[in-house]
């Protein structure tokens, strides 16, 4: 290697072209629920979004962008890929929830600008669509599910034809077998409504129960279950999914192509589910779902937040073959009125879901506007401390131990 190809500055501004449009600003702003969003704007002044929400560290992953603000502000704007190689691979340490996120958000708003700058959705610089329209499923139960049969009425009324629910509430290592037979009973009322179920056992259930749910739940054909056991427990679930025909779902803890590659290599998922708000934006998760095409496993984006990651993984879902259904937050348990997935948008229609599935998006970049008015003001109550950001519960048992959330 010439000398002349070693950079010795710690901010070098990357490659550049003629007529290049440099990163002028990047902001982050946190929003009621539990969201974080991001906007970059360009020297010539086109602005896009991200969404680089990570629950209960909103904090750790503002932080971070102390050091992409510094480190990317006058790059080139259309080199994604670059900056997205220098962010994760210039700073020794990789990957982990806080440094994908913040990553993430910055990848968005980059796609949304390019997106804009062509004047095109971003599906169709990912290569084109592959599809009209991407299946959504809507949240019912929360993380105490008890009465699911009207709230499931109520999805279906909303034009929904899939479902998500909690399988559990807090439960212990080993639980009475009556935790199993209510979350049947759950899913039995709610496929009597001809709407298909997911279940979420949100790595809060153990092998002793997880066993006894999954054979419990197979007649009863749930969409698919979700998180059985926690991430890193590969051979286990590995041996769950031997015992059960149920669909098993995984990846919102996972980030990057190395912490999937294990489990599609040990074949013991079906679907990934990777978060695009997690796992490095649209650049790192069309990855992902590419490399998930070659196992043929299907890919369901995790996305219990706000409308920018939404926006985000529908714009995959219409370029991915092996898309298969997305998550959607809209009147989701952890939301309240005046703060849900609509509420910092210009343009709430094109969320619209009939027949169970959102149309096309068909506006520049990621096809949606941000009220930013709305963000600008809800982001300074935080800053004032009128507003604390969000933070998961913590459960314990009647014994005084811990339980997983």
């Amino acid at each position: 290697m010439s000398p002349e190809t070693i950079s010795t500055e710690i901010y070098p501004k990357g490659l550049a072209h003629q007529g290049a449009d440099p990163i002028k600003a990047i902001e982050t702003f946190y929003v009621r629920p539990r969201w974080l969003f991001v906007r970059v704007e360009t020297e010539k002044g086109i602005v896009g979004w991200g969404e680089a929400t990570l629950e209960g560290h909103t904090e750790a992953v503002e932080g971070s962008f102390a050091d992409l603000r510094e480190r990317f502000v006058g790059w080139d704007s259309a080199n994604i890929e670059d900056i997205w190689q220098t962010a994760y691979r210039h700073r020794f340490y990789r990957g982990g929830p806080v440094l994908m996120s913040a990553i993430s958000g910055l990848d968005i708003a980059l796609w949304d600008i390019k997106g804009k700058t062509l004047g095109v959705p971003v599906w169709q610089i990912l290569g084109g669509k592959v599809r009209n329209r991407c299946q959504v499923y809507g949240w019912i139960g929360g993380d105490r599910p008890s009465d699911v049969l009207a709230q499931a009425q109520s999805r279906k009324d909303e034009g929904f034809t899939a479902v998500k629910m909690n399988a559990v509430e807090s439960v212990a290592w080993l639980d009475s077998p009556d935790i199993v037979e209510a979350t049947v009973e759950r899913v039995k009322q709610v496929r009597s409504l001809g709407l298909d179920v997911g279940l979420d056992f949100h790595g809060r259930v153990h092998r002793p129960l997880a066993k006894q749910l999954a054979k419990a739940l197979e007649p009863h054909r749930p969409l698919f279950i979700e998180e059985p056991l926690l991430p890193g427990q590969q051979q286990e679930i590995k041996s769950l999914y031997g015992m059960t025909s149920i669909p098993i779902a995984l990846g919102e803890r996972l980030f990057t192509r190395q912490d999937v590659r294990p489990y599609f290599e040990s074949g013991c998922i079906d679907i990934i589910q990777p978060d695009i708000a997690h796992s490095g934006g649209i650049s790192e998760t069309r990855r992902i779902a590419t490399m998930a095409e070659t196992y043929d496993i299907g890919v369901a984006p995790h996305c219990p937040l706000g409308p920018i990651a939404f926006a985000a993984s529908l714009q995959l879902g219409f370029a991915t073959p092996n898309f298969v259904i997305c998550e959607m937050s809209w009147k989701m348990h952890y939301n309240a009125a005046d703060f849900d997935l609509l509420t910092y948008m210009r343009n709430p229609g094109v969320f619209a879901v009939r027949d169970g599935a959102v149309a096309l998006l068909e506006g520049a970049g990621l096809g949606i506007e941000i009220d930013e008015a709305r963000v600008r003001a809800e982001d300074a109550e935080f800053r004032a401390g009128r507003v604390k950001a969000w933070r998961n519960p913590i459960w314990r048992g009647p014994d005084g131990a811990i339980r997983e959330w």
